[in-house]
């Protein structure tokens, strides 16, 4: 579990680090997660108003440029929510840890690779 699988197989092309190209990716790998993407985006927008400071908008584009780089490889997102299944269903804290840990390296790697 220690490296996250690709095999390279893309459904669709890394999209641009803005709200709106996120969201339209986001509608073809992940429609599902469209509510909680619209409802960060909203709480990021108050926060940025609150603040007077754009940095949650730039950490909401940068968790969701994570989220879809997860779901745009499908080997990658298979192995992704199986560790996520996995750490929320293990029997053991040590099993719970390592699937954990795996998610983790998961989105590392993601958040690596498109906000770099």
């Amino acid at each position: 579990m220690s490296q996250p699988a690709h095999d390279g197989v893309e459904l669709i092309p890394r999209p641009e680090l803005s709200p709106a190209a996120l969201k339209a990716a986001l509608a073809v790998v992940a429609a599902d997660r469209l509510p909680e993407m619209i409802d960060g985006q909203t709480k990021a927008m108050a926060e940025a108003i609150t603040t007077g400071s754009v940095q949650p908008i730039r950490s909401f584009v940068a968790h969701w440029a994570a989220v879809v780089e997860i779901e745009r490889q499908p080997a990658v997102a298979r192995a992704y929510h199986r560790a996520n299944y996995l750490a929320n269903h293990a029997e053991t804290v040590a099993e719970c840890r390592a699937h954990a840990a795996a998610v983790a390296e998961f989105y590392r790697a993601a958040y690596a690779a498109v906000n770099a």
